[in-house]
């Protein structure tokens, strides 16, 4: 199963599936904005998508995931809008039967995110200003 949402406000994080007899491995991830953009202060980052097309990207690349990887589900709440510091902007969840697949998929998957999507943020300054943010990809 695949459930994909892009929403402006805050995320409501998917409900934990304890009666899931099968699923040896749920993995969590919650991506929270930093106070820090490029070494400056943020008060905030507002992300902006392509109108109708990130949705339906995302929707591929939780299908391409769930191929490519042997996973069982896979949720992804995306926030769009203005995201204050400390707050959760990207929340997923992969159920797999095992740890190994669930946590290769996860990488993946987000990395490509960030990648392919249609999605971009801008640092808020504490002035007001808005400067492009740069995804920098972890090693």
């Amino acid at each position: 199963m695949i459930t994909i949402e892009i929403i402006n406000g805050p995320i409501a994080f998917f409900p934990n599936n304890n009666y899931d007899q099968e699923t040896g491995s749920e993995l969590i991830f919650n991506g929270r904005v930093r106070s820090t953009e490029n070494g400056k202060p943020i008060v905030a980052l507002e992300y902006e998508q392509y109108e109708g097309m990130a949705k339906s990207e995302l929707i591929q690349l939780a299908e391409e995931t769930s191929k490519k990887f042997p996973i069982d589900n896979l949720f992804c709440k995306h926030r769009i809008g203005r995201v204050g510091v400390g707050e959760t902007s990207l929340h997923v969840v992969i159920l797999s039967h095992h740890r190994k697949e669930g946590l290769e998929g996860m990488s993946w998957f987000i990395k490509e995110l960030k990648k392919r999507i249609p999605i971009w943020k801008w640092a808020v300054l504490e002035d007001g200003t808005r400067i492009p943010s740069n995804c920098v990809q972890e090693h």
